[in-house]
């Protein structure tokens, strides 16, 4: 599932007129997105990958066993350092990215939900 894709389907789940109105379709979909392994990056440069566990109605994202990768400015055998945070809220304001694993059968599927919403 593409960024801007999976961002925009976030954002109208985030949304609480779009999520009452539609409230089966978006659970249905957003049960498909839990336990995958996700990708988020932050407005800051920094990028925590971790097992998808919820959002609330704001679009705020729980991860679980997450871990945070962030870029060091000093010259280090690996250019990014990472720590262990286990489970973490990002906020939707701080959200600029997302990417989640998953087949490519299961990829279309997901893509299929921006035709649908027209």
């Amino acid at each position: 599932m593409s960024t801007k894709e999976l961002e925009t389907y976030l954002s109208e789940v985030g949304s609480s007129n779009q999520f009452e109105t539609n409230n089966s379709k978006y659970v249905s979909h957003v049960k498909r997105l839990l336990y995958r392994r996700m990708l988020v990056g932050t407005s800051d440069g920094r990028f925590f990958l971790g097992t998808f566990y919820c959002i609330d109605k704001q679009g705020n994202i729980i991860l679980q066993d997450a871990v945070e990768y962030r870029s060091t400015r000093r010259s280090a055998p690996s250019p990014m350092e990472q720590r262990v945070l286990g489970l973490i809220l990002i906020p939707s304001s701080c959200r600029k990215t997302c990417h989640v694993d998953c087949s490519i059968d299961e990829q279309l599927s997901l893509m299929s939900l921006g035709e649908q919403k027209s």
